[in-house]
């Protein structure tokens, strides 16, 4: 039988960054946590650590009113949701996807109270949403991409992971999974440098499942 027709595969995806672009949402919700908690750290230290579970970000920043912080920063991108932008060419591709009967899901650290919400704009269903709410440690630990994938009962070496920090790319790695580099999303990979590409189009060469794994796995770039 033929492998390829016959073995399910996966496209797990991050979501900020690569879906859709909360950017705007995100400095928003932060310049109201500097205001709220009297912090002076800029957006862009909070944005240096993007890919990890939000607790864990504050760990690293040094910030031990965690639960407060969370909270004002909830409600205030809630309240921004309106602030949230599309990028161009994803609900093609996850349909192409979708129609090669790839099984899709979304691998985030956004809390699933501010994920679901956005679900609907991408226009296709998500048989798998795996965030800091459900079992296991969050990113870079590979355990939130592993669940999925035992969700959508797809083996680690059918499975792409597109990520867009180096967050990303470490729980990739972690979990045996081939990792690409969204290049129009939020961070920079590290060394060694994975497969790059620089728009959603750039995702469909990989419909082509006879392609070698090991390529996107060593690193590259498009």
């Amino acid at each position: 039988m033929n492998r390829q027709a016959s073995t399910p595969r996966a496209l797990l995806l991050d979501l900020d960054g690569v879906l859709v672009d909360t950017r705007p949402v995100m400095r928003h919700a932060w310049r109201v946590v500097q205001e709220t908690h009297a912090l002076d750290l800029p957006f862009e230290a909070y944005e240096r650590h993007l890919g990890r579970p939000f607790t864990d970000i504050m760990g690293q920043l040094g910030l031990v009113d965690a639960t407060s912080i969370h909270e004002t920063y909830s409600t205030a991108s809630t309240t921004a949701s309106r602030l949230v932008r599309d990028f161009a060419g994803i609900p093609e591709v996850l349909h192409a996807f979708a129609s090669a009967e790839w099984r899709l899901g979304i691998v985030t650290s956004k809390p699933l109270a501010r994920a679901a919400p956005l679900l609907p704009r991408l226009g296709v269903p998500f048989a798998t949403v795996r965030t800091p709410n459900g079992a296991g440690r969050g990113k870079p630990a590979p355990d939130p991409i592993l669940l999925a994938l035992i969700d959508l009962g797809v083996d680690p070496a059918d499975a792409l992971y597109v990520g867009d920090t180096a967050v990303d790319q470490e729980t990739a790695r972690r979990a045996g999974v081939s990792y690409v580099h969204a290049g129009w999303g939020y961070g920079t990979p590290t060394a060694p440098g994975p497969f790059v590409i620089e728009s959603p189009t750039g995702l469909l060469p990989f419909l082509d499942a006879g392609r070698s794994r090991a390529r996107f796995l060593d690193g590259g770039a498009a």
